[in-house]
């Protein structure tokens, strides 16, 4: 299982990919099920698209994974900051890891990651096919993962998932089994979609659904569609095509919506805050010695377990020193992060190269590589020093209360 990934294996063989067909008025879906790991499966869905048969072709992706296939000067063309300062750093991180999870398979069995989209994508645009991407976008779906777990179970999916994914032993020969079959995401998320019954209806049930309703909203048109999908998602998206839908438009637009949080989960950090400035006000007015001492206490553990958070991501030096500086202060204030404020120190110091653009879906496949590249570095920065400052905050905070009531 520790064997490194640099030693390609041979592609395992596998039979021509499954699929049904299923006509809805005047438009006949031809669903072709591919194998993840297969080479066969994109000589099949060239060759199928090939025949002429098709004046559309629908494949399995969203915007965002289709320009992470076809566009890849978009990585290089990033703003880093603005992509930290509107809140999307932990996405960005969560879509690299899957991109991460992808080279893996492609490094161990000689693959391209996305191998039979690419093909679909090529083969439609030389037969000047029209291409529909009928997949929901990937962010909305980790969000929707995300929002529909209990609170106290979010800690150990991201934990896991970010173990999993960065780890350099080899897939097993079950996960292998499993994405012959299966789904790209079902399959990072696996251990925890079995334990989780709407984490599998978001990863694939609502897919399902998404993609059904995307090709029946133009099933009124004559013609054949040619849709390739995952292996996985075949049973029930057929399914779902048979079933029809009365209102395609407002499924995709239910399941397109993400389910808000809590709205009093967004006034803990502001009562947490208030909590805080009292503390000192009332430490202050029994005792000037008592209201120091909690100052120094909380500039002492916020600030420390921030810059830990920098230091751990190997943040510059100096990056670090702002962190232990600054996150004090932004605690009090919610509207502003401490990994702001330590992601841009980082950025000034250490801006990313060209170089670690054009290298960055290859380098965040290893531990190494997600801190050697100075753009994953920069949102390791960014994530471990909110996270260092979130505990100082709370650590801090009990502490002076545990002060008040003592004393």
């Amino acid at each position: 299982m520790s064997e490194s990934l640099n030693q390609t294996a041979p592609v395992p063989a596998v039979e021509a990919g499954p699929r049904r067909v299923v006509e809805r008025g005047e438009r006949r879906f031809v669903l072709l099920g591919t194998a993840h790991v297969s080479r066969a499966s994109a000589e099949e869905v060239r060759a199928e698209i090939e025949t002429g048969d098709y004046d559309q072709v629908a494949i399995e992706l969203c915007d965002a994974r289709h320009a992470a296939l076809t566009r890849s000067r978009e990585l290089a063309d990033m703003d880093l900051f603005a992509v930290i300062k509107n809140g999307q750093a932990g996405m960005i991180a969560a879509n690299l890891a899957l991109g991460a999870y992808q080279q893996r398979l492609a490094d161990q069995f000689g693959i391209e990651p996305g191998a039979e989209m690419r093909a679909a994508i090529a083969a439609a645009e030389a037969g000047q096919t029209p291409l529909t991407l009928i997949d929901r976008n990937i962010g909305l779906t980790l969000k929707r993962v995300y929002r529909g777990i209990p609170w106290w179970q979010r800690a150990t999916v991201l934990a896991g998932l970010a173990t999993s994914l960065v780890s350099s032993d080899k897939i097993s020969e079950e996960d292998i089994e499993q994405l012959k079959e299966g789904d790209m995401l079902e399959a990072t998320f696996n251990e925890f979609a079995q334990q989780s019954a709407h984490m599998h209806a978001a990863l694939i049930d609502e897919r399902d659904q998404y993609m059904a309703a995307k090709l029946l909203s133009a099933a009124e048109t004559p013609g054949s569609t040619l849709v390739v999908v995952g292996a996985g998602h075949l049973k029930g998206l057929a399914g779902y095509l048979e079933a029809g839908m009365d209102d395609p438009a407002g499924r995709i637009a239910a399941l397109d919506t993400v389910r808000p949080g809590a709205r009093w989960v967004k006034w803990i950090p502001w009562v947490v805050v208030a909590v805080i400035i009292i503390g000192f006000a009332l430490g202050f007015s029994r005792n000037i010695g008592l209201g120091w001492q909690m100052v120094v206490e909380w500039v002492v553990i916020n600030g420390g377990l921030a810059a830990l958070g920098a230091l751990i991501a190997l943040g510059h030096p100096l990056t670090v020193v702002t962190a232990f500086i600054a996150a004090p202060i932004t605690s009090l204030n919610p509207t502003i992060g401490a990994g702001m404020v330590t992601a841009a120190a980082e950025l000034w110091l250490r801006k990313p190269r060209v170089g670690d653009f054009s290298t960055l879906k290859s380098d965040v496949t290893t531990v190494r590589g997600w801190w050697r590249n100075r753009v994953s570095r920069t949102l390791l920065v960014f994530l471990f020093s909110t996270i260092g400052s979130a505990i100082g905050t709370y650590v801090a905070g009990f502490r002076i209360f545990g002060q008040l009531v003592g004393s």
